[in-house]
Protein backbone atom coordinates (compact mmCIF):
# COMPACT_ATOMS: atom_id res chain seq x y z
CA UNK A 1 0.00 0.00 0.00
CA UNK A 2 1.59 3.45 -1.36
CA UNK A 3 2.61 5.34 2.11
CA UNK A 4 0.09 8.44 1.20
CA UNK A 5 -2.67 6.76 0.75
CA UNK A 6 -5.30 6.17 3.53
CA UNK A 7 -7.45 3.73 4.71
CA UNK A 8 -10.25 5.36 3.62
CA UNK A 9 -9.13 6.00 0.04
CA UNK A 10 -8.60 2.52 -0.37
CA UNK A 11 -12.12 1.47 1.25
CA UNK A 12 -13.94 4.50 -1.56
CA UNK A 13 -11.63 2.32 -4.09
CA UNK A 14 -13.17 -1.09 -2.96
CA UNK A 15 -16.78 0.39 -2.50
CA UNK A 16 -16.91 1.91 -6.07
CA UNK A 17 -15.31 -1.33 -7.79
CA UNK A 18 -18.22 -3.20 -5.45
CA UNK A 19 -21.27 -0.95 -6.33
CA UNK A 20 -20.35 1.61 -8.86
CA UNK A 21 -24.12 2.38 -9.65
CA UNK A 22 -24.98 3.17 -6.29
CA UNK A 23 -21.30 5.14 -6.06
CA UNK A 24 -22.42 7.03 -9.14
CA UNK A 25 -25.84 7.88 -7.34
CA UNK A 26 -24.17 8.90 -4.27
CA UNK A 27 -21.74 11.73 -6.41
CA UNK A 28 -24.67 13.22 -8.06
CA UNK A 29 -26.65 14.04 -4.84
CA UNK A 30 -23.51 14.99 -2.87
CA UNK A 31 -22.68 17.72 -6.64
CA UNK A 32 -26.62 18.34 -6.24
CA UNK A 33 -26.36 19.22 -2.19
CA UNK A 34 -23.14 21.64 -3.74
CA UNK A 35 -24.55 23.25 -6.50
CA UNK A 36 -27.67 24.91 -4.58
CA UNK A 37 -29.41 28.17 -5.43
CA UNK A 38 -26.99 30.81 -3.05
CA UNK A 39 -30.51 32.13 -2.07
CA UNK A 40 -32.07 29.08 -0.43
CA UNK A 41 -28.90 28.41 1.33
CA UNK A 42 -29.20 31.39 3.37
CA UNK A 43 -32.87 30.94 3.77
CA UNK A 44 -31.94 27.84 5.36
CA UNK A 45 -29.36 29.03 8.01
CA UNK A 46 -31.60 31.98 8.78
CA UNK A 47 -33.77 29.44 9.54
CA UNK A 48 -31.94 27.48 11.46
CA UNK A 49 -30.66 30.18 13.36
CA UNK A 50 -34.03 31.24 13.93
CA UNK A 51 -35.52 28.30 15.31
CA UNK A 52 -32.78 28.11 17.95
CA UNK A 53 -32.99 31.93 19.23
CA UNK A 54 -36.51 31.08 19.55
CA UNK A 55 -36.25 29.93 23.37
CA UNK A 56 -33.59 32.08 24.48
CA UNK A 57 -35.63 34.77 23.44
CA UNK A 58 -38.41 33.74 24.65
CA UNK A 59 -36.47 33.33 28.33
CA UNK A 60 -34.66 36.21 27.96
CA UNK A 61 -37.77 38.40 27.43
CA UNK A 62 -39.78 36.48 30.25
CA UNK A 63 -36.94 37.98 32.45
CA UNK A 64 -37.17 41.34 31.26
CA UNK A 65 -40.84 41.69 32.03
CA UNK A 66 -41.21 39.59 35.12
CA UNK A 67 -39.51 41.98 37.44
CA UNK A 68 -41.20 45.00 35.64
CA UNK A 69 -44.57 43.68 35.87
CA UNK A 70 -44.23 43.00 39.46
CA UNK A 71 -44.37 39.12 39.13
CA UNK A 72 -40.92 38.93 41.08
CA UNK A 73 -39.24 41.34 43.28
CA UNK A 74 -36.64 43.46 41.45
CA UNK A 75 -34.27 43.55 44.52
CA UNK A 76 -33.30 39.91 43.68
CA UNK A 77 -34.07 39.49 39.86
CA UNK A 78 -33.35 42.82 38.07
CA UNK A 79 -34.71 43.03 34.37
CA UNK A 80 -32.29 41.82 31.98
CA UNK A 81 -31.64 45.46 30.16
CA UNK A 82 -30.59 46.75 33.50
CA UNK A 83 -27.94 43.96 34.04
CA UNK A 84 -26.67 44.73 30.78
CA UNK A 85 -26.14 48.03 31.13
CA UNK A 86 -24.51 47.70 34.48
CA UNK A 87 -22.16 45.36 32.98
CA UNK A 88 -21.10 47.57 30.19
CA UNK A 89 -20.70 49.78 32.75
CA UNK A 90 -18.34 47.57 34.79
CA UNK A 91 -16.45 46.41 31.33
CA UNK A 92 -15.22 50.43 30.57
CA UNK A 93 -14.30 50.86 34.28
CA UNK A 94 -11.82 48.29 34.00
CA UNK A 95 -13.43 46.50 37.00
CA UNK A 96 -14.75 43.31 35.23
CA UNK A 97 -11.67 42.75 32.70
CA UNK A 98 -9.39 41.27 35.43
CA UNK A 99 -11.84 38.82 37.03
CA UNK A 100 -12.75 37.29 33.68
CA UNK A 101 -8.78 37.28 32.81
CA UNK A 102 -7.78 35.79 36.05
CA UNK A 103 -10.81 32.72 36.16
CA UNK A 104 -10.19 32.25 32.69
CA UNK A 105 -6.53 31.04 33.01
CA UNK A 106 -7.08 29.38 36.12
CA UNK A 107 -10.44 27.29 33.87
CA UNK A 108 -8.14 26.82 31.10
CA UNK A 109 -4.79 26.12 33.49
CA UNK A 110 -7.09 23.49 34.83
CA UNK A 111 -8.83 21.97 31.50
CA UNK A 112 -5.31 21.98 29.61
CA UNK A 113 -3.43 19.67 32.47
CA UNK A 114 -6.60 17.50 31.98
CA UNK A 115 -6.38 17.12 28.54
CA UNK A 116 -2.60 16.70 28.44
CA UNK A 117 -2.87 13.65 30.96
CA UNK A 118 -6.26 12.14 30.50
CA UNK A 119 -6.18 11.84 26.64
CA UNK A 120 -2.42 9.77 26.81
CA UNK A 121 -3.97 7.75 29.57
CA UNK A 122 -6.66 6.91 28.01
CA UNK A 123 -5.22 5.95 24.93
CA UNK A 124 -2.73 3.68 26.89
CA UNK A 125 -5.53 2.21 28.81
CA UNK A 126 -7.97 1.67 25.69
CA UNK A 127 -5.63 -0.10 23.84
CA UNK A 128 -3.68 -2.30 25.82
CA UNK A 129 -6.10 -4.11 28.08
CA UNK A 130 -3.43 -5.63 30.20
CA UNK A 131 -2.62 -2.25 31.63
CA UNK A 132 -6.56 -1.80 31.79
CA UNK A 133 -7.10 -4.51 33.86
CA UNK A 134 -3.67 -3.54 36.17
CA UNK A 135 -4.68 0.35 36.27
CA UNK A 136 -8.58 0.42 36.44
CA UNK A 137 -9.70 -0.43 40.11
CA UNK A 138 -7.19 2.57 41.60
CA UNK A 139 -8.75 4.79 38.97
CA UNK A 140 -12.47 3.97 39.48
CA UNK A 141 -11.59 4.55 43.53
CA UNK A 142 -9.91 7.68 42.81
CA UNK A 143 -12.60 9.15 41.07
CA UNK A 144 -14.76 8.57 43.72
CA UNK A 145 -13.50 11.44 45.17
CA UNK A 146 -14.90 14.78 45.29
CA UNK A 147 -13.16 17.81 44.23
CA UNK A 148 -15.03 20.07 46.58
CA UNK A 149 -14.49 17.26 49.13
CA UNK A 150 -10.86 17.25 48.66
CA UNK A 151 -10.44 21.08 48.68
CA UNK A 152 -9.20 21.33 52.02
CA UNK A 153 -6.71 18.92 51.50
CA UNK A 154 -5.41 20.35 48.34
CA UNK A 155 -5.17 23.76 50.21
CA UNK A 156 -3.21 22.02 53.20
CA UNK A 157 -0.88 20.68 50.24
CA UNK A 158 -0.71 24.06 48.05
CA UNK A 159 -2.05 26.77 49.80
CA UNK A 160 -4.55 29.01 48.93
CA UNK A 161 -3.27 30.22 46.02
CA UNK A 162 -3.56 30.37 42.10
CA UNK A 163 -2.48 26.91 41.85
CA UNK A 164 -5.02 25.62 44.43
CA UNK A 165 -7.46 26.20 42.28
CA UNK A 166 -6.28 25.05 38.85
CA UNK A 167 -5.59 21.48 40.78
CA UNK A 168 -8.93 21.70 42.10
CA UNK A 169 -10.29 22.46 38.48
CA UNK A 170 -8.04 19.90 36.98
CA UNK A 171 -9.14 16.95 39.34
CA UNK A 172 -12.84 17.29 38.21
CA UNK A 173 -11.79 17.70 34.13
CA UNK A 174 -9.34 14.49 34.36
CA UNK A 175 -12.38 11.94 34.66
CA UNK A 176 -14.49 12.80 31.88
CA UNK A 177 -12.03 13.00 29.78
CA UNK A 178 -10.06 9.82 30.92
CA UNK A 179 -13.07 7.98 30.63
CA UNK A 180 -14.45 9.26 27.36
CA UNK A 181 -11.20 8.26 25.53
CA UNK A 182 -10.84 4.81 26.89
CA UNK A 183 -13.90 4.50 25.63
CA UNK A 184 -13.69 6.02 21.88
CA UNK A 185 -10.68 3.62 21.63
CA UNK A 186 -11.90 0.64 22.87
CA UNK A 187 -15.24 0.29 21.45
CA UNK A 188 -13.99 1.19 17.73
CA UNK A 189 -15.96 -0.83 15.44
CA UNK A 190 -13.69 -4.02 14.88
CA UNK A 191 -15.01 -4.17 11.36
CA UNK A 192 -13.20 -1.65 10.30
CA UNK A 193 -9.95 -2.80 12.36
CA UNK A 194 -10.33 -6.78 10.74
CA UNK A 195 -10.12 -4.41 7.51
CA UNK A 196 -7.02 -3.06 8.22
CA UNK A 197 -5.41 -6.32 9.53
CA UNK A 198 -6.68 -7.96 6.17
CA UNK A 199 -4.53 -4.99 4.18
CA UNK A 200 -1.66 -6.14 6.50
CA UNK A 201 -1.72 -2.95 8.37
CA UNK A 202 0.90 -2.63 11.35
CA UNK A 203 -0.87 -1.78 14.59
CA UNK A 204 0.54 1.77 14.67
CA UNK A 205 -1.28 2.38 11.24
CA UNK A 206 -4.30 0.32 12.13
CA UNK A 207 -4.56 3.03 15.36
CA UNK A 208 -3.60 6.43 13.61
CA UNK A 209 -5.71 5.77 10.13
CA UNK A 210 -8.96 3.96 12.39
CA UNK A 211 -8.32 3.76 15.72
CA UNK A 212 -7.53 7.25 16.56
CA UNK A 213 -9.87 9.23 14.02
CA UNK A 214 -13.30 6.81 15.43
CA UNK A 215 -12.35 7.44 18.63
CA UNK A 216 -12.17 11.59 18.06
CA UNK A 217 -16.14 11.93 19.02
CA UNK A 218 -16.07 10.54 22.20
CA UNK A 219 -12.43 12.70 23.30
CA UNK A 220 -14.42 15.76 22.38
CA UNK A 221 -17.94 14.63 23.79
CA UNK A 222 -15.76 13.95 27.25
CA UNK A 223 -13.95 17.40 26.65
CA UNK A 224 -17.53 19.41 26.28
CA UNK A 225 -18.08 17.99 29.31
CA UNK A 226 -15.00 19.01 31.40
CA UNK A 227 -15.06 22.46 30.22
CA UNK A 228 -18.46 22.51 31.26
CA UNK A 229 -17.38 21.06 35.27
CA UNK A 230 -14.19 23.19 34.92
CA UNK A 231 -16.72 26.56 35.32
CA UNK A 232 -18.89 24.72 37.86
CA UNK A 233 -15.90 23.74 39.71
CA UNK A 234 -14.30 27.15 39.38
CA UNK A 235 -16.74 29.42 40.93
CA UNK A 236 -16.75 26.94 44.18
CA UNK A 237 -12.67 27.45 44.04
CA UNK A 238 -12.51 30.92 43.95
CA UNK A 239 -15.17 31.56 46.61
CA UNK A 240 -12.70 30.06 49.12
CA UNK A 241 -9.55 32.48 50.12
CA UNK A 242 -9.10 34.13 46.44
CA UNK A 243 -9.44 37.99 45.82
CA UNK A 244 -10.52 38.17 42.34
CA UNK A 245 -12.12 36.00 39.24
CA UNK A 246 -15.80 35.62 38.62
CA UNK A 247 -16.30 33.46 41.68
CA UNK A 248 -14.70 35.98 44.09
CA UNK A 249 -17.03 38.66 42.55
CA UNK A 250 -19.97 35.68 43.41
CA UNK A 251 -19.34 35.95 46.80
CA UNK A 252 -18.39 39.50 47.40
CA UNK A 253 -21.83 40.35 45.80
CA UNK A 254 -23.66 38.50 48.18
CA UNK A 255 -22.12 39.58 51.30
CA UNK A 256 -22.66 43.48 49.85
CA UNK A 257 -26.26 42.89 48.18
CA UNK A 258 -24.68 43.93 45.20
CA UNK A 259 -27.22 42.03 42.98
CA UNK A 260 -26.28 43.33 39.47
CA UNK A 261 -22.74 42.61 39.73
CA UNK A 262 -23.97 38.96 40.86
CA UNK A 263 -25.92 38.62 37.34
CA UNK A 264 -23.27 39.84 35.97
CA UNK A 265 -20.77 37.79 37.06
CA UNK A 266 -22.78 34.49 36.43
CA UNK A 267 -23.50 35.29 33.17
CA UNK A 268 -20.11 36.12 32.19
CA UNK A 269 -19.71 32.45 33.62
CA UNK A 270 -22.23 31.28 31.23
CA UNK A 271 -20.82 33.15 28.37
CA UNK A 272 -17.34 31.57 29.15
CA UNK A 273 -18.77 28.26 29.02
CA UNK A 274 -20.91 28.27 26.37
CA UNK A 275 -17.82 29.92 24.07
CA UNK A 276 -15.87 26.82 25.47
CA UNK A 277 -18.35 24.55 24.15
CA UNK A 278 -19.03 25.60 21.14
CA UNK A 279 -15.05 25.77 20.19
CA UNK A 280 -14.97 22.20 21.31
CA UNK A 281 -17.67 21.58 18.68
CA UNK A 282 -16.20 23.24 16.06
CA UNK A 283 -12.53 21.46 16.57
CA UNK A 284 -14.90 18.07 16.22
CA UNK A 285 -15.99 19.29 12.86
CA UNK A 286 -12.61 19.89 12.09
CA UNK A 287 -11.32 16.68 12.97
CA UNK A 288 -13.76 14.58 11.45
CA UNK A 289 -14.30 16.32 8.41
CA UNK A 290 -13.52 12.52 6.75
CA UNK A 291 -17.06 11.53 7.86
CA UNK A 292 -18.54 13.47 5.23
CA UNK A 293 -16.25 11.95 2.53
CA UNK A 294 -17.39 8.33 3.44
CA UNK A 295 -19.05 6.53 1.04
CA UNK A 296 -23.40 6.09 1.59
CA UNK A 297 -24.05 2.44 2.05
CA UNK A 298 -27.39 0.86 0.92
CA UNK A 299 -29.00 -2.48 0.26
Amino acid sequence: MPENQSLLDIIKGDYEMSSASSSVGNLIGSRLKKTRWLGETSFDRLQQYVQKSIAIALFLLIWELAPRLGFINRDFLPPFSEILVQGYDFAITGKLLPHVLISLSRALGGFALGVITAVPLGILLGWHSTVERYLNPLLQLLRQFNSISLLPVFILFFGVGYFTKVVIIYWVVVWPILLSTVSGVKYVDPILVKYGKSLSLTDWQIFTRIVAPSAIPSIIAGMRLAATYSFLVLVASEQVGASSGLGYLVENAQYLMGIHMLYVAVLMLVALGFAANQSLVLLERRLTRWKSDQPTYSN
